[in-house]
Formats: C-alpha cells, sequence, structure tokens
C-alpha cells in the first residue's frame, strides 16, 4: 500500500510526555490538483500560542484551513487572493517565476493590497519545486508566509511520506519595532541585548581571528510549523518508511543547520532545483532557502527528532518522526554546545542534475554587498546599472565587503552558482545563495523573463534598511 495513503487518519502514538494535542502534519492536506477553477487563498489574522502566551500572526490559508498551496507541474497558477484584514500587503511567490505584472514587490508591477480587497492571479507554475510564499513588507515577521509545493504526477505516485517543515523566528514585538532598535542603537554590547532587540555574536571563521557578526536579533522563540521545541508537532511515520522533507527557512533573520541526528539523509534538491544527492546528516540553510532530503528510517521502534539549529548559538527548534508505539521524550530547546556558523563547504558540494547549458558570451556585473551593524545600514553597490537584454548570458560575482553573511535573492529567475571565491564549477541551479563576510559567489543566469526584477538580502532587515537593488531588462 502507497505510504502516503497508509499514514492518511493514522493516530500517533503514546508519548512519553503530555504535549499539547499533536496537529496533523502539513503535508497530508496537501494534495495536489488541477486548477482549473480559481483556489481562494486568504490573508488572515489567527492567533497561535508560543511559550503559553497568545499571539496574534498572519495566516495564508485556503477556505478549509489548508496552509499555503499545492499544485502540479504543468498546471496554471490559478488563484484568487483575499487581503482579509485592516492592512495592506502584497505577497511573493518565492520560487516561481511569474510574469513580471504577477510579481509580489509593493511598487514594482503591483502596489499593495489594500485591506479587504482581492486579486486574482493566472500564469504558468512551471517545474516542480518546493517553494513558498511571504509577504514583501515586515508583515513577514509576523508569520506571513506559507508552503507553495510544484509536484510532478511521479511525485505524488512515489511510495514515500512527504513532511513540509516551515521554520520561523518568532518575536512578541512588532517588526516596526525590533527594526526601529536595530536602526537607533546600533551593535550594543551583549549584555545589553534585550529581548527581540541586537545581540551580536561573533565567532572566529577564517583562521586568522577574524570576528563576524552573526545574529543581529534575539527572539522569543524559533518555530517548526508554528510549535517550539517545547511543544513539537509530532509526525506519525511508518516503522522503517522513507520520508521526504521538505524544509523551507522562512525565518526574517536566522540561519539554520538541519540536524538528522542518528539518521543519515541525502539531500536531492535546493530551493526547488534537482541537484546531484549529497548525503549527510547536518545541511545548512539561510533565509529563503529549502531543502528537499530523502531519509530511510531504520526499522527500529524510537522517535526521530528533526531539528533546526539556530546559527552560531544553542537554541533550535523543530519536529518528532514517531513510528507506531515510540515515546516521544521532551528535548530540551537549548543544545550543550552553539550550532555551525554557515560557510560555503555545502554550496561547493552541489551539482546541479540540469546545469545551464553551455555559453560562450556573456555579460558580467559585479555586486559589493556592503554595510555594519554600527550603523546598521545596508547596501548593495554597482559599477554600472544592472541592465540585461533579453536572451544574454548573465553573470554576477557578488562580493561581501561586510561582517554579516547575506542569503542574496534574485526575483523572476533560477541562477547557477558558477564560482565560489573566483574559483569556477558547476555549482546548484538556485534562487537564493547566502555569501558569508569578505567572500564571493559568481552566479549565472539567462535572460528571458523581462522586467524590472527585485534583487536582495533576504534578511528582512537588511533589506530594509538599504540592501536591495534591481535588475532591469532594457525596452
Amino acid at each position: 500500500m502507497n505510504r502516503r495513503r497508509l499514514l492518511e487518519g493514522s493516530l500517533l502514538g503514546a508519548t512519553a510526555l503530555a504535549f499539547a494535542a499533536p496537529q496533523v502534519s502539513w503535508a497530508k492536506s496537501f494534495m495536489a490538483r488541477p486548477a482549473t477553477v480559481p483556489v481562494q487563498l486568504r490573508i488572515a489574522r489567527r492567533t497561535i500560542e508560543v511559550n503559553g502566551r497568545a499571539a496574534s500572526v498572519f495566516g495564508l490559508r485556503q477556505p478549509n484551513g489548508t496552509p499555503g498551496l499545492a499544485l502540479r507541474e504543468g498546471d496554471a497558477f490559478n488563484v484568487m487572493l483575499e487581503n482579509d484584514t485592516d492592512e495592506a500587503t502584497i505577497i511573493h511567490w518565492h520560487g516561481l517565476t511569474p510574469p513580471f505584472a504577477s510579481d509580489g514587490v509593493a511598487g514594482a508591477a503591483l502596489p499593495l493590497m489594500a485591506a479587504r480587497t482581492e486579486r486574482s492571479f493566472d500564469f504558468p507554475v512551471g517545474a516542480a519545486g518546493t517553494h513558498w510564499m511571504h509577504a514583501h513588507t515586515l508583515q513577514e515577521q509576523a508569520l506571513l508566509a506559507a508552503p507553495l509545493i510544484v509536484r510532478t504526477l511521479a511525485e505524488e505516485r512515489r511510495d514515500e511520506q512527504e513532511i513540509i517543515v516551515l521554520l520561523h523566528d518568532f518575536s512578541f514585538s512588532s517588526p516596526e519595532e525590533i527594526l526601529e532598535r536595530l536602526k537607533s542603537r546600533g551593535s550594543p554590547a551583549p549584555d545589553h541585548a534585550p529581548i527581540a532587540g541586537m545581540a551580536p555574536t561573533t565567532a572566529s571563521t577564517d583562521g586568522v581571528g577574524m570576528a563576524i557578526d552573526i545574529n543581529d536579533v534575539e527572539y522569543d522563540a524559533y518555530l517548526a510549523n508554528d510549535r517550539t521545541l517545547g511543544d513539537p508537532e509530532i509526525v506519525a511515520v511508518e516503522l522503517g518508511g522513507r520520508v521526504r522533507l521538505r524544509v523551507i527557512n522562512g525565518a526574517t533573520a536566522t540561519a539554520f543547520t538541519l540536524d538528522l541526528g542518528e539518521v543519515d539523509g541525502e539531500v536531492i534538491a535546493v530551493d526547488g532545483q534537482l541537484v546531484q544527492p549529497v548525503k549527510g546528516r547536518r545541511f545548512p540553510v539561510a533565509m529563503g532557502q529549502r531543502l528537499d532530503v530523502r531519509l530511510q528510517l531504520p526499522r527500529e521502534v524510537r522517535s526521530f527528532p528533526v531539528l533546526a539549529l539556530r546559527e552560531g548559538a544553542r537554541q533550535r527548534t523543530g519536529l518528532i518522526l514517531q513510528p507506531p508505539g515510540a515515546t516521544v521524550s521532551r528535548l530540551p530547546e537549548l543544545s550543550v554546545d552553539d550550532a555551525p556558523v554557515l560557510d560555503l563547504d555545502f554550496e561547493a558540494r552541489l551539482s546541479a542534475l540540469v546545469p545551464l547549458e553551455n555559453h560562450s558570451d556573456h555579460r558580467a556585473f559585479d555586486l559589493a554587498l556592503t554595510g555594519s551593524m554600527a550603523t546598521y545600514g545596508w547596501g548593495l553597490e554597482t559599477a554600472e546599472p544592472m541592465v540585461v537584454r533579453r536572451g544574454d548570458r548573465i553573470e554576477v560575482t557578488m562580493l561581501n565587503k561586510s561582517m554579516m553573511s547575506h542569503p542574496m535573492h534574485l526575483h523572476g529567475h533560477h541562477f547557477q552558482v558558477v564560482a565560489i571565491n573566483r574559483q569556477r564549477f558547476s555549482g546548484a541551479m538556485r534562487d537564493t545563495v547566502n555569501i558569508p563576510p569578505q567572500r564571493s559567489v559568481t552566479i549565472a543566469f539567462d535572460a528571458g523573463n523581462p522586467g524590472q526584477w527585485a534583487f536582495h538580502c533576504h534578511h528582512l532587515y537588511h533589506m530594509a534598511a538599504g540592501m536591495m537593488t534591481q535588475l532591469s531588462y532594457s525596452t
């Protein structure tokens, strides 16, 4: 019997602790279907519980409560988006490559959606992949995000269980308050850091004592599918079953390392793009990035944590995979040691399953990533405007001159990573690449989607403080 059907409606086994009532895994609601009529998608306020406190956040859900969307490769993205809140907003379809008129950046192609209004979308959804949708405003911090999964028919029929993991960093403070603190106080001493304020930490990573800034916001909680590790989602899995994790880092200012514990995993896609499989138990995922990881669970009656470790710190979140009869013990939300600081080692191991075709001619741009915690001003500098022509092969070399990492995201395109520190290789296809301090990454893509596309850091507060530019097509 197909594992997806076998696990539908299955009851969770006994647990060793009295966790809150388990939720159905998000994956069980995500059954792809043709969008022959518009799918209704509603932006609305909702309430979740975080550390015993009620929190008002946003949601992106279908009328039946299903978070986000799931479609089939080749379908139309035929969606009626309703803003059922009292605030204006706009949604970006992160990972899709819509025509520019449907891109979700305020003032680019579309204005903000006014409160209590609707907006329709209808364009080809494109190839399969793990994508997501989120506000392109500070509202992203208030959980205005959801999965956007595009599957092939073969993936729907594959004998494996699919589990979606959407990661967030959460604060009881408003994003406006957080940004104001960051701008007004710069880089305080660590003992001055308030909850949801600034808490920059440093770590020597280059072998010569270079100190870098890692986390500039200290959050109240870190969530996986809206829950902390103190009250995790518990997902029923088959004994010895096959699992596909679709991990989405929807955090606004936090990079993670995915930690599979004692289970071996195999990364088969990044940012929704297939790669040559990479095996391991720990994989980095920066803000805006996604990982598809295939697991073969041991045939053992025990639970298997899937954890996300906050970069350079002890905080962690995650969920628990529970075979029949396995007990679940409480896991501390702080690990013994600090988690790894993200570097480019994993990026260098990746190779696209379908790379760009060879192209003898290309246009090249250099992009400097600038800024500091001292002033909390961030920027992108180029010697010339990034103006391209349709049909060009474009290469952009991004040099991070700052002391913080920046996950750089280009709208409307997928690109291939083709060099790290100017050393050429055939890397992964992506839409978001992380660039550590004092390092450079070169990306390449074919200019085939005319528009005036946003190109920015996916750290929400870096983007809001100036780290955003535009890739423009000449007319």
